[in-house]
């Protein structure tokens, strides 16, 4: 089970500070910056300014005491190959870390602070999330430690290809299920926080993908699962399929005979990958696989752990108006493309 660290919170957010009702000590805040200002304050504290020597050079980010022993969340991406690095605090203390483990699918890892750390965030649960709710992320971007941004979830379950340097090249892999927000993020803030209007920590920052645009990874069941393996084992074996999807609705007629209210669009199939070699396409409807219907994101990815290695996975997609069965065979993400 995954530590989720006691609730840190002094104030909840709408509690009032000096001046935030137009007393003593300031100017009156509304609603909307009473919110953004108490998550702030919560959670600049507990998110640090990774920095990371790579093989290239020095990279930064920034990670999420989520333990209270220590642990803390950041992305894959950030901190590489490297084996550790330095980490500093809103409050001045710095210290060294090590790298627990990597997940380059989820772009997830865990990294433990050699010393002391904050207290530790609560954990959210993303699958509550709405489009057009409040959230505000939190990081180092640019080297501007402790930067706050926010904005509204603009999008849920989009699909992320990303190409990343492995040993014999470059691999292309696909980040499912990340988040779109609007709130401004830029290079730094990759490892982040992104709060919901409670300050619990529903997303790990990950891209910038364009003006306006950001991606987190979700904080949800499968990605607790994901960060379970990393603290215990140091890596997630993963089944590797090869497609990128997104959640839209199942067309009318079909809606009504199969009772199936969304289903799976694939975006991407990437080349020689499994669903290539299965026939999957772009633009192909996912309705199941393994007999079970596939609505969202996590619907494919609770599929892609160990159990799934090497075993037939039946997929029935709609193509063109016709059920098309077709059969994968998910292969050990290291295996193939480390």
């Amino acid at each position: 089970m995954i530590p989720h660290g006691s609730d840190p919170r002094e104030h909840e957010p709408g509690e009032h500070e000096p001046g935030e009702q137009g007393g003593e000590g300031g100017p009156p805040l509304d609603a909307y910056s009473r919110v953004v200002s108490a998550v702030a304050r919560e959670l600049t504290p507990r998110v640090a300014a990774l920095r990371v020597r790579h093989r290239r050079g020095e990279g930064t980010g920034s990670a999420v005491a989520f333990t209270g022993d220590g642990f803390l969340l950041t992305n894959a991406h950030v901190v590489g190959s490297a084996a550790g690095g330095q980490a500093a605090f809103a409050d001045g203390s710095t210290g060294a870390f090590t790298v627990t483990g990597t997940d380059p699918l989820s772009d997830l890892a865990v990294v433990r602070a050699d010393g002391p750390v904050p207290d530790p965030v609560t954990l959210g649960d993303s699958d509550a999330l709405v489009v057009g709710q409040l959230v505000v992320a939190v990081g180092n971007p640019l080297g501007l430690a402790g930067s706050v941004t926010a904005g509204v979830v603009s999008a849920l379950g989009r699909s992320l290809p990303t190409s990343q340097p492995t040993r014999t090249g470059t691999a292309v892999r696909v980040i499912e299920d990340v988040i779109q927000t609007d709130a401004a993020l830029n290079p730094g803030n990759s490892g982040g926080a992104l709060a919901d209007a409670h300050g619990r920590v529903v997303g790990v920052n990950t891209a910038v993908a364009g003006i306006g645009l950001g991606l987190a990874v979700p904080i949800n069941a499968t990605t607790r699962r994901i960060i379970a393996a990393l603290i215990r084992d140091g890596r997630v074996r993963r089944a590797f399929l090869g497609l990128a999807a997104a959640p839209v609705p199942v067309p009318a007629a079909l809606r009504e005979r199969t009772g199936q209210r969304d289903a799976l669009r694939v975006a991407e199939v990437v080349p020689g990958s499994p669903a290539d070699r299965a026939g999957l396409r772009r633009g192909d409807l996912v309705l199941t696989a393994g007999g079970a219907p596939v609505s969202q994101a996590q619907s494919l990815q609770r599929l892609m752990f160990a159990e799934a290695i090497g075993r037939p996975l039946p997929i029935t997609v709609l193509r063109n108006g016709a059920m098309v069965d077709v059969i994968a065979e998910p292969v050990e993400l290291d295996a193939e493309h480390a």
